[in-house]
């Protein structure tokens, strides 16, 4: 790729997409170090929205420096391009994490939880509301640390509220009621959020699914919220409570701040507090729903005295009217969710690229809309999709791209090749399908096999991208060839023995008995008088198999 952005950020490899940005791994040219890039995509730059939206996540995140929030390190525009320079991450999304290893234990979940509270916490403290808290704009690096990301619908308290294709913001699964509801979002729809992925936590699911975000978010409005402890009846009571605390209908049952869920969070667990009793919540179900100028719209059901039968009857029949009305416009075809909210994406993750695309266009999209990459992940076979963007579930119109990823497998990790010969090691990049050049020199060594491989350049353990420009230098041992020095004869065993040595020769002693000996080499005890090979010759040393014989008396 090698594309320099701002003649600073030296962009490596894309490593994610998003509904407006895509997103690439680069080095930082003047810091020497790795970050994300996060650029919008070139025919968005023109949307006042869109940008607008790209430059609030960038406000956001900027603003919150904490070990917990992914860091934004520098903001701009090149050659018409906007984009955000960010930490780079290495690890993968907490919903990646649920999808491979299920519900977690109790005491990882609440260390996550506390993690992403107290981020969230600094968040509101700065008076800003992140509105899409999800598993997946979570990042868990390797040592189990986990940072935010994604700012781009946050919102500080006294700004405008943004709206996309006339829909509500934010992901069906996590959306609390009153943002369905149409209410201005405050603090509280994120500690709904937090209740939600708590659950999902220590579940492996969210609560509530459907079709549609439509139908999901009817359920959140209509449903209570299920009993964590029906799944493991092993979690504490008071750990459940915090779940339902959180994800109360009402505004005045749910938290007031996420002050008090952490607080809660960091006490769940005491022996004192973890047999209480359930909390009990008046969640009220809505009285209707209804489209009103492309919005779908509900209503809290109220509690009224003193009303008249006859008011209740006109009421009763007017709303009878609205809703045959209502279900003539959607029998007839003239109205319809997909037309008003856009398209859904069907669940396509786990399946095949070209299933994936055939579903697609099954569900209306058209194939021209529908970009397909090839990725690294270590948690998906290769061929198969791993992620989808916009999420399954979200509405798309027809004018919008959806970018599919699809693994083409995870990393190769570099094994421990000394001891191996040349072709083994071809024969194993081979088999894993490494692209990667091998450079090699030559050391005489007598103690080992010729074409034994004795260094390698690559790192045990270290991981490479298959189908990168990868290089590994090895050092080969090689036979030692050299002439038996004349002077051998006459020599002390142990310095001769030393001088063979030292050109790589395999030496062997031998003592003979001095009466064999003719006079000239009745040279003195301890003393060399024979060499097979004779001096002079020349002698290459063959692996383990060879040696120079030295005769002394």
């Amino acid at each position: 790729m090698d594309k320099l952005i701002a003649n600073r950020y030296l962009l490596i490899a894309n490593i994610g997409q998003g509904g407006m940005a895509d997103v690439y791994k680069a080095v930082d040219t003047i810091l020497n170090r790795e970050v994300a890039v996060k650029i919008l995509r070139g025919e968005l730059s023109n949307d006042p929205m869109t940008l607008l939206r790209f430059q609030r996540e960038a406000s956001a995140a900027s603003k919150l420096s904490h070990p917990n929030v992914v860091d934004v390190y520098d903001v701009g525009e090149s050659e018409g391009r906007h984009y955000i320079v960010m930490e780079y991450v290495r690890g993968r999304t907490l919903k990646q994490m649920i999808a491979q290893r299920g519900a977690l234990n109790i005491d990882e979940a609440i260390d996550i939880m506390m993690q992403l509270a107290s981020a969230i916490s600094l968040a509101h403290e700065k008076h800003i509301i992140h509105r899409d808290i999800k598993p997946q704009n979570v990042l868990v690096k390797d040592d189990g640390t986990v940072k935010i990301t994604d700012f781009g619908i946050a919102i500080a308290h006294d700004s405008i509220q943004l709206t996309q294709n006339n829909t509500v913001m934010g992901s069906a699964h996590y959306l609390a009621p009153e943002t369905t509801r149409g209410e201005t979002p405050t603090s509280a729809v994120d500690i709904y959020a937090l209740g939600i992925v708590f659950y999902e936590l220590l579940s492996g699911n969210v609560p509530f699914k459907g079709n549609t975000p439509t139908e999901i978010a009817i359920k959140h409005l209509r449903e209570p919220m299920p009993y964590i402890r029906d799944l493991n009846p092993q979690i504490p009571q008071s750990v459940e409570n915090i779940i339902l605390k959180a994800t109360a209908k009402r505004l005045d049952q749910r938290y007031g701040s996420i002050d008090e869920m952490i607080e809660d969070l960091a006490n769940c667990q005491l022996p004192q507090n973890k047999n209480v009793p359930r909390i009990v919540l008046d969640n009220e179900a809505i009285l209707s729903v209804k489209i009103e100028d492309g919005h779908l719209q509900v209503e809290q059901k109220k509690k009224k005295k003193n009303h008249r039968y006859w008011l209740a009857g006109g009421i009763a029949g007017t709303a009878v009217v609205i809703f045959i009305s209502i279900f003539a416009l959607f029998a007839s075809g003239i109205l319809s969710f997909d037309r008003i909210l856009g398209t859904p994406i069907p669940e396509i993750v786990g399946l095949s690229s070209e299933e994936a695309m055939n579903t697609l266009i099954d569900a209306g999209f058209s194939e021209d809309q529908i970009v397909i990459e090839e990725v690294l992940d270590e948690d998906v076979a290769a061929g198969i999709v791993s992620r989808v963007e916009p999420a399954e579930e979200s509405r798309v119109n027809s004018g919008e791209t959806i970018h599919v990823s699809v693994s083409r497998g995870g990393y190769y990790t570099v094994e421990n090749y000394v001891g191996l010969t040349l072709p083994q090691l071809r024969q194993i990049f081979s088999d894993h399908h490494v692209n990667i050049r091998i450079h090699q020199s030559e050391t005489p060594r007598s103690d080992v096999t010729k074409g034994t491989i004795l260094s390698q350049s690559l790192a045990v353990g270290e991981k490479i991208d298959p189908l990168a420009d990868n290089e590994i230098t090895i050092t080969i041992a090689s036979s030692p060839s050299f002439t038996i020095p004349a002077d051998i004869i006459g020599m002390e065993l142990q310095e001769a023995k030393n001088l063979l040595s030292s050109y790589g020769a395999a030496v062997v002693t031998s003592r003979i008995s001095e009466e064999i000996l003719n006079d000239e080499e009745k040279l003195g005890e301890g003393i060399v008088v024979r060499c097979d090979p004779s001096p002079g010759k020349t002698y290459t040393q063959e692996g383990t198999d060879s040696y120079i014989v030295l005769y002394y008396y």
